[in-house]
């Protein structure tokens, strides 16, 4: 992957909609070498999908938490039990004091609350530790240009 590819895939996070004439103009390629290389790119697997980016509070997912999972035992093959529950956006095996870290959105607190009852029936998890968000300064994509320093 070159630093034209990487300055496309910055443009593609920026807007997945835009023709590929501007992807193009924008990287100093014609539409149809942005075009190509962006579909050797999606053959690749560098790109995984292409989606829109909802705003949670406008669809009743206002109250986000990360939640810390602890475990009697490894939780790494439990990865389809916290699937099954479909509030849980991310769900990552961690080292530390916990085993697993997930991140919730839910409607309201009682919502949250339902999903730390369910999070407590997969097999092996032996406590939760909540942390709800107040107020999320920003959140940004994975730049793929290295930054420089």
């Amino acid at each position: 992957m070159d630093h034209i590819d990487r300055l496309l895939l910055a443009q593609l996070q920026l807007d997945a909609t835009q023709p590929y004439a501007a992807l193009g103009q924008a990287v100093g390629l014609s539409a149809g070498a942005a075009h190509e290389r962006v579909r050797k790119l999606r053959e690749r697997g560098v790109i995984r999908r292409t989606m829109a980016d909802v705003d949670p509070a406008a669809v009743g997912s206002a109250v986000l938490a990360y939640v810390m999972v602890d475990s009697t035992s490894w939780m790494g093959d439990s990865a389809a039990d916290f699937a099954a529950i479909p509030e849980i956006l991310e769900a990552h095996v961690i080292a530390g004091s916990a085993s697993v870290l997930v991140k919730v959105r839910t409607a309201t607190t009682e919502q949250l609350q339902d999903v730390l009852r369910r999070i407590y029936a997969v097999d092996g998890v032996s406590g939760t530790q909540a942390t709800v968000v107040l107020e999320t300064f920003f959140e940004r994509p994975l730049s793929p240009v290295p930054a420089e320093g």
